[in-house]
């Protein structure tokens, strides 16, 4: 099975990580950050294909996706479907 988006997050994940930023660094650049744990209580885990993650919003139901970053592992620039 081909993967259309492969190339395109192989960059993402290059350009993500090269220089992985400090929590602040993040939230000065996307707005509200979360660590796995704040991610976890905000936001229900549907799948992931890095450096993307499917998410579903526990408060409203309002699926949507985050970016992250391996290490620290933060997450980010949070879209709305």
């Amino acid at each position: 099975m081909s993967d259309a988006t492969e190339s395109i997050r192989r960059e993402m994940v290059k350009e993500i990580n090269h220089e992985p930023g400090s929590r602040e660094d993040l939230e000065q650049k996307h707005g509200q950050v979360w660590d796995t744990q704040e991610m976890q209580e905000e936001f229900e885990p549907l799948g992931f294909m890095a450096p993307l993650i499917i998410v579903r919003r526990r408060s409203n139901g309002t699926k949507g996706s985050l970016k992250f970053q391996h290490n620290p592992r933060f997450y980010f620039d949070w879209s709305p479907e």
